[in-house]
């Protein structure tokens, strides 16, 4: 049997358990057609980059499969019939991953105070040590000098 990620985007109007609800679903179609599903992760309620099916935001769920390809092809025909899921996408892999997924430690890294975060609060420290002012610089390079227009009077 072959190795496989799979993950899924469900409407942002269904509750966290109809989400739950549609991994067993698809967990089971996959199952009864001799599959196993290892790890599931429920990514949560995420905003999506663009507008998909006037949706703004989706659930995001991930599984790791180890099934015959018929039994994935059986689970993509059933998710393309689900009005509740807006995508998917199935990625063959050598191995499954140990331990949370990447998204799932972002969100670890994500739980730090905000002014641990680079980035943040550098309004607070006054001008950039690596940058003095305009002035002291010159003309950018490649670019054009502006200059007093001659014609104005």
């Amino acid at each position: 049997m072959a190795l496989y990620e799979h993950v899924f985007l469900a409407r942002q109007d269904i509750s966290a358990q109809q989400v739950d609800a549609l991994v067993e679903q698809y967990k089971g179609v996959l199952e009864a057609n001799g599959g196993k599903v290892g790890r599931v992760e429920n990514w949560g309620l995420k905003s999506l980059t663009y507008r998909i099916n006037k949706n703004r935001k989706a659930h995001y769920a991930l599984m790791d499969i180890d099934a015959p390809a018929a039994a994935v092809h059986e689970m993509e025909r059933q998710m393309r019939i689900n009005e509740d899921i807006l995508r998917y996408m199935t990625i063959a892999v050598e191995k499954h991953e140990e331990g949370p997924s990447a998204m799932m430690q972002k969100r670890d890294r994500d739980d730090r105070p905000r002014g641990d975060r680079p980035g943040f609060g550098d309004r607070d420290r006054g001008p950039r040590p690596d940058r003095g002012p305009r002035e002291d610089r010159g003309p950018r390079e490649g670019g054009f000098e502006r200059r007093p227009r001659e014609d104005r009077a």
